[in-house]
Protein backbone atom coordinates (compact mmCIF):
# COMPACT_ATOMS: atom_id res chain seq x y z
CA UNK A 1 0.00 0.00 0.00
CA UNK A 2 1.63 3.63 -1.22
CA UNK A 3 -0.88 6.11 -0.14
CA UNK A 4 -3.94 6.17 2.34
CA UNK A 5 -6.79 8.34 2.69
CA UNK A 6 -8.66 9.42 5.93
CA UNK A 7 -12.66 9.50 6.66
CA UNK A 8 -14.64 11.28 9.05
CA UNK A 9 -17.50 10.11 10.11
CA UNK A 10 -17.96 9.68 13.90
CA UNK A 11 -13.94 9.75 13.85
CA UNK A 12 -11.18 9.49 12.17
CA UNK A 13 -10.60 6.19 9.71
CA UNK A 14 -8.06 5.25 7.27
CA UNK A 15 -8.29 3.15 4.16
CA UNK A 16 -5.97 2.02 1.31
CA UNK A 17 -5.52 4.65 -1.79
CA UNK A 18 -3.51 2.71 -4.21
CA UNK A 19 -1.38 -0.04 -4.14
CA UNK A 20 1.59 -1.55 -5.95
CA UNK A 21 1.65 -5.51 -6.93
CA UNK A 22 3.56 -6.79 -9.46
CA UNK A 23 4.42 -4.10 -11.07
CA UNK A 24 1.10 -2.47 -11.71
CA UNK A 25 -0.24 0.61 -9.90
CA UNK A 26 -3.89 0.40 -8.63
CA UNK A 27 -5.90 3.08 -7.26
CA UNK A 28 -9.13 2.78 -5.07
CA UNK A 29 -12.48 4.33 -4.97
CA UNK A 30 -12.63 5.90 -1.78
CA UNK A 31 -15.46 3.46 -1.17
CA UNK A 32 -14.32 0.38 0.95
CA UNK A 33 -15.30 -1.79 3.69
CA UNK A 34 -13.57 -2.39 6.92
CA UNK A 35 -13.55 -5.31 9.34
CA UNK A 36 -11.71 -5.66 13.10
CA UNK A 37 -10.31 -8.63 13.99
CA UNK A 38 -8.91 -9.18 17.64
CA UNK A 39 -7.14 -12.22 18.25
CA UNK A 40 -6.09 -12.36 21.62
CA UNK A 41 -4.34 -8.59 22.02
CA UNK A 42 -3.86 -8.81 18.13
CA UNK A 43 -5.82 -6.53 16.09
CA UNK A 44 -6.22 -7.11 12.17
CA UNK A 45 -7.89 -4.82 9.60
CA UNK A 46 -9.55 -6.18 6.44
CA UNK A 47 -10.29 -4.14 3.77
CA UNK A 48 -12.61 -5.05 0.77
CA UNK A 49 -11.93 -2.08 -1.48
CA UNK A 50 -12.47 -1.65 -5.51
CA UNK A 51 -10.41 0.17 -7.93
CA UNK A 52 -14.10 0.27 -10.06
CA UNK A 53 -13.00 -3.02 -11.83
CA UNK A 54 -11.85 -5.94 -9.94
CA UNK A 55 -12.32 -6.12 -5.63
CA UNK A 56 -9.53 -6.53 -3.27
CA UNK A 57 -9.43 -7.96 0.29
CA UNK A 58 -6.29 -6.22 2.28
CA UNK A 59 -5.58 -7.13 5.32
CA UNK A 60 -3.28 -4.63 8.20
CA UNK A 61 -1.71 -5.95 10.87
CA UNK A 62 -1.19 -3.20 13.47
CA UNK A 63 0.92 -4.92 15.44
CA UNK A 64 3.89 -5.08 12.70
CA UNK A 65 2.47 -2.53 10.29
CA UNK A 66 2.38 -5.18 7.54
CA UNK A 67 0.11 -5.02 4.78
CA UNK A 68 -1.52 -8.17 2.65
CA UNK A 69 -2.91 -8.62 -0.91
CA UNK A 70 -5.30 -11.66 0.53
CA UNK A 71 -7.07 -11.73 -2.63
CA UNK A 72 -8.51 -10.31 -5.95
CA UNK A 73 -11.79 -10.84 -7.65
CA UNK A 74 -11.70 -10.52 -11.67
CA UNK A 75 -15.45 -8.97 -12.66
CA UNK A 76 -15.70 -10.19 -16.02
Amino acid sequence: VTAMYFHNTRGLKSYPKRMEYNGNTYTFLESGLQYLIRRGQKMIQIFDMTDGIDMYRLRFDENDFNWTLVNITRNA
